[in-house]
């Protein structure tokens, strides 16, 4: 009877100890030392709004501003909340719906573009995509005087209609490109097959995959209006216009409160801050998603 000899598997690969020579430990230094440098560079800033807006007015004022402060004062914290809450609503009624209605219209738009090959398609979406070159400052005068024609009041309702015309184009790109990667043709000849239109199609079979896209352009929209200075200034004023026009008039005066100012932008960078936290790993697979056509 013989008995065969199972032999001892070869060491892996994985598991050899890499040697690693003074040159690289010396580049891996730098690296590191570099990444260190640039993070201090850009939470430089951010370590001095925050310190400054919990100091009180005369502290603020003092030559030494990278000094933590004395005692925790919420006082520009409580006069900026006061000066931006009625603000801050008013945005949220701007950059919410906004975001919405132009990233459903851009969805519409992209999966008819894109799976529906009538005449003169890439011609009308060539003219769409015109529309994100147009700089602002080129239709400030003709929305001055188109925008009373419609029957919008100013402030939120036409800061609203416009930042939905402008976000289609830029929306409707994201979402075509998206639909003719992830999106089978074969799911669409399959509703075809089982008797479903254009728009039950849309509804039934597309919509429902089309989660990572919408987070994508909610993202984008949401932080483009509510960080946009130029319509705001152009189309409202500072009781009924965004929060940007608020807190641009906490520094007007000649001696600049820096608690209240600091504080105020804190709370204004916050929304946009919390948006990219919650939704920051779908938004960067969305637009993984839809940056290679198959």
């Amino acid at each position: 009877m013989t008995t065969d000899v199972i032999p001892a598997p070869a060491p892996s690969e994985l598991h050899r100890k890499v040697v690693k020579t003074p040159r690289a430990k010396v580049a891996r230094g730098v690296k590191y030392a570099l990444l260190i440098f640039f993070l201090l560079v850009v939470l430089i800033p951010a370590y001095v709004l925050i310190v400054t807006s919990f100091k009180s007015f005369g502290e603020a004022l003092s030559p030494n501003r990278w000094a933590l402060p004395h005692g925790l004062s919420l006082e520009g914290w409580s006069a900026a909340w006061t000066e931006l809450s009625p603000a801050l609503g008013r945005t949220l009624l701007i950059a919410i719906p906004g975001a919405a209605i132009s990233s459903m219209l851009g969805a519409m738009n992209g999966f008819v573009l894109s799976r529906w090959r009538f005449p003169g398609a890439n011609v009308i979406f060539t003219l769409m995509l015109f529309g994100m070159f147009i700089p602002y400052q080129a239709v400030m005068v003709p929305l001055l005087e188109f925008l009373p024609m419609t029957g919008l009041q100013p402030g939120v309702p036409q800061l609203l209609a416009v930042h939905v015309v402008y976000g289609i184009p830029i929306c409707t790109l994201i979402f075509r490109n998206y639909y003719q990667t992830i999106i089978p043709k074969e799911l669409i000849e399959s509703g075809k097959v089982d008797g479903a239109g254009l728009i039950r199609t849309f509804r039934s079979l597309v919509l429902p995959l089309s989660v990572p896209g919408f987070v994508v352009t909610m993202i984008w929209q949401f932080t483009s209006i509510w960080n946009d200075y130029l319509f705001a200034v152009f189309l409202s004023s500072k009781d009924n216009g965004p929060v940007i026009l608020g807190l641009a008039n906490l520094a007007g005066s000649q001696i600049v409160p820096y608690p209240e100012v600091f504080a105020g932008a804190l709370l204004v960078t916050a929304p946009t801050l919390l948006v990219y936290i919650v939704l920051g790993r779908w938004f960067v697979g969305g637009l993984m998603a839809g940056a290679v056509k198959s």
